[in-house]
């Protein structure tokens, strides 16, 4: 099985990444990984700790002249901003960070021992995991995409269907957005929230281009292929609320309006749909559409014009405590929302196709679409 762990704090020396399961053969450029953890850094409305990092990975094991040997991976990212040991102590929780449900649970009374590994620092090393997934994947032409649907109330309604134009359209961007008149209208909101000392939520939409048929299974709650999503979508720090498809919409609608109805071709294209409202999905299984996923992020805790809160200690009012941050960070999350979707499809793909090396992973592979093609 396809499994990723990771270690390391906000402040501390290094994030670690350990993915096990990662079938030999597979050619590692850290050069890509490396582009996807910059995305992550980049994005307009990130704060003053993206000037100090310059996020690179390195890969510790797993690996023989630069070729994946079926072992463990061990991915290390540094961090120059290491100071977890002198850094104050935090007693004034924030309003929607994990710093008072932490103290709480661990039983502390310094936040510090909670939001340094709460921090969406832990992130970049998901990313890492993430780019390697994708590394996999892009073997079976398999892309997946993440790019801003929406920040602070304002919603891009551009539409597209094409990987490269939103390769293109989101590359170009500042808020990683496909719409320009969007963009034009975010960057001024977050302006704004600068400006007042608060910060911005939004939407955020992910993509995967090329997945087969068949990947989770209807047989276990467990294995259902939304499921597995949503859970990994969630798991992301400031995630609120996810959707596939048409989501929420589906509420609104005849079922007569929104069911993707299926038609049959006789050349190698077979089974066909005209509409993708389900986002790609049925029954907890892929049906050879894009997989769409939806995921909202809520605006960072931490302010600078600080929260009502209590001191821990004193338990006497106070104003939440600051810490450097963001005003936004939708942009980034679609980088991380992008990780997680796609090691989850990479797992599940593992999972049906799985072999120790990627030649017995194509070999399945053209096995089950050669079957697709006799049904």
């Amino acid at each position: 099985m396809l499994t990723f762990t990771t270690a390391g704090e906000s402040h501390g020396k290094c994030l670690i990444a350990i993915v096990n399961g990662f079938p030999a053969g597979v050619l590692l450029d850290e050069s890509v990984i490396n582009d996807d953890l910059k995305r992550r850094q980049g994005g307009f409305g990130r704060g003053g700790r993206m000037q100090i990092e310059n996020d690179k990975v390195c890969i510790l094991s797993g690996t023989r002249k630069n070729i994946t040997i079926g072992s463990p991976i061990c991915l290390e990212i540094k961090n120059k901003d290491s100071k977890i040991d002198v850094l104050p102590d935090v007693t004034r929780p924030r309003p929607g960070h994990a710093d008072l449900p932490g103290i709480i649970k661990f039983g502390q009374r310094d936040a510090r021992n909670i939001l340094e590994r709460a921090s969406a620092r832990e992130t970049a090393a998901r990313v890492a995991a993430g780019a390697l997934a994708k590394i996999l994947l892009a073997k079976f032409d398999i892309k997946v995409l993440g790019y801003v649907k929406g920040i602070g109330g304002i919603n891009s309604k551009k539409v597209t269907k094409d990987p490269n134009e939103i390769l293109k359209n989101r590359n170009k961007s500042k808020v990683y957005c496909l719409d320009r008149l969007a963009e034009g209208k975010m960057i001024e909101k977050i302006k704004k929230a600068k400006k007042k000392g608060d910060s911005l939520g939004g939407i955020i939409e992910i993509m995967v281009f090329g997945i087969p048929p068949g990947l989770g299974s209807h047989t276990q709650w467990e294995l259902r292929l939304d499921g597995i999503i949503a859970r990994a979508l969630m798991s992301v720090q400031g995630i609120k609320g996810v959707e596939i498809g048409l989501g929420f919409i589906f509420s609104k609608k005849f079922g007569s309006q929104v069911h993707d109805e299926i038609f049959y071709c006789k050349d190698e294209s077979g089974f066909k749909r005209k509409t993708n409202n389900a986002g790609g999905i049925e029954g907890g299984m892929t049906n050879g559409g894009v997989v769409i996923a939806r995921a909202v992020m809520k605006p960072i805790p931490t302010l600078k014009k600080p929260l009502r809160s209590v001191d821990i200690i004193t338990k006497k009012p106070e104003s939440a405590s600051t810490e450097r941050s963001d005003i936004c960070a939708v942009p980034a999350v679609t980088v991380v929302g992008e990780a997680v979707v796609a090691f989850e499809m990479a797992r599940c793909f593992m999972e049906k196709f799985g072999g120790d090396s990627i030649k017995e992973v194509t070999r399945n592979y053209d096995g089950y679409v050669n079957q697709i093609r006799e049904i």
